[in-house]
């Protein structure tokens, strides 16, 4: 029996397009139908950056390259960006039309591999995954086909790490939270390769990537599958922190779980940390007043319609930090089931003396519905999406836009992650209940 899906939060597979954007210098070309790459843009993008929105080439595969084939019209395509787009590497990346048809994708592109040229090809066709998994599969797709042929031997280098800890575009803050990640992880004394945005060094830190001692995943799921596939790639060990570390408590124990991995100089990283949670606990010193003043005013339960990291990361540092409590929390992108007994579990201790419900949804329309349902006693507050305006408004409750689409907010470096990451929640969410006094 067919069922209908309200707002789902993230898209097809060929949202992975997203992935290569933020990659700096890079370029995806779509062997896709016309508007697959611009739908995707509206829902996860603000700005086309190097070469995306708009500027992404695109064969606009229609009814002849479905009935007579589209390797060819690919071919032209490809030839034609690198005429007028000067990047240093080029991702293909199809659509449902030609997986459908089978177009060889991987024969059309080897042509220019074998020439040298900076390109690879993974399969994308929308019905395959959503972006979450595609992501992944680009990432391996670079590494296998591009990055590998930067490889040295078996030689590491000591204290270089990758970090896969975000979406590109689908975590809407991924720029200003891989920006915080690497500041602290710096701040420990190891190198990072990013990989993506502001921070990153490009495709020459894509090619050190066998050389790092470690790597570092931050995340409750995705990414996971990157860090095995490197572990028997290259034999780069890993470690895994399941979810977004956001304020004092849960930056400084994701600092220390690394530290212990990598067998870090632990005075060094303990003096970083100090002088981290100084400044961060200053400010939090500095709000005491206001926290008193404005008591009954201020939310005192809160919703997360959110992705599995950050709904885990947002539910401890509200409850924990903020003495904000968590009612039912609803995780939206679609975490594959061998994953959601490690997130019931992170839900079960979310702190010494409390847990909290959490349900597993891709179907917004159902959450909204059971959330308003819900008895709204005292001031509520929703971490959700732009579509969440509306019930937020409904019941009375501050309603902060984390996730995608974000229709209202406007993000450039913003994120959420590590220490100032957490002070800047705290700024946007009692921001918000300022404004509504009169």
């Amino acid at each position: 029996m067919s069922k209908l899906i309200e707002q789902p939060r993230y898209s097809c597979a060929l949202g992975a397009q997203q992935s290569v954007i933020a990659i700096k210098r890079a370029v995806p070309i779509l062997h896709s139908g016309p508007g697959c790459g611009d739908k995707i843009n509206r829902l996860l993008g603000q700005g086309e950056g190097y070469a995306g929105g708009n500027t992404v080439p695109c064969t606009n595969a229609s009814e002849s390259e479905i009935v007579f084939g589209g390797e060819s019209k690919l071919g032209t395509v490809i030839e034609g960006a690198f005429q007028v787009i000067d990047a240093d590497l080029y991702v293909v990346l199809t659509g449902c039309t030609s997986d459908i048809i089978g177009d060889d994708v991987a024969q059309v592109t080897s042509r220019y591999q074998e020439q040298d040229k900076p390109i690879v090809y993974v399969e994308t066709g929308g019905f395959k995954s959503n972006n979450y998994v595609s992501h992944e599969t680009v990432v391996k797709g670079i590494i296998d086909q591009y990055v590998d042929k930067f490889k040295i031997g078996s030689h590491k280098i000591k204290r270089l790490v990758n970090v896969f800890a975000t979406i590109p575009y689908q975590d809407a803050f991924w720029n200003g939270n891989l920006e915080e990640i690497k500041r602290i992880l710096e701040g420990i004394g190891l190198t990072v390769n990013i990989l993506f945005g502001a921070e990153s060094q490009g495709i020459e830190e894509w090619k050190t990537i066998p050389q790092a001692e470690f790597n570092i995943v931050v995340s409750a799921w995705a990414g996971l599958e990157i860090a095995e596939h490197l572990k028997n790639k290259y034999g780069t060990p890993y470690t895994h922190f399941s979810y977004l570390p956001i304020g004092g408590l849960e930056t400084t124990k994701f600092l220390r779980q690394v530290v212990a991995f990598g067998a870090l100089d632990v005075d060094y990283a303990e003096a970083f940390i100090k002088k981290e949670e100084e400044k961060f606990y200053m400010h939090i010193e500095r709000m005491a007043d206001f926290m008193l003043e404005f008591r009954y005013g201020l939310p005192r339960r809160f919703y997360t319609i959110l992705d599995a990291s950050y709904a885990i990361g947002f539910s401890k540092y509200l409850l924990n930090e903020l003495g904000i409590l968590p009612t039912k929390q609803f995780i939206i992108d679609d975490t594959p089931e061998v994953f959601q007994g490690a997130i019931h579990e992170q839900f079960e201790k979310i702190s010494e003396f409390r847990s909290a419900k959490v349900s597993f949804s891709i179907d917004a329309g159902a959450i909204q519905e059971e959330i308003r349902n819900d008895e709204h006693k005292s001031r509520g507050l929703i971490l959700g999406s732009a579509w969440e305006r509306d019930l937020a408004t409904d019941i009375g409750a501050d309603l902060l836009i984390v996730s995608v689409p974000v229709a209202y907010r406007l993000i450039l470096n913003c994120g959420y992650a590590g220490y100032n990451g957490g002070l800047r929640v705290i700024e946007d969410i009692y921001g918000k209940v300022l404004d509504t006094y009169r």
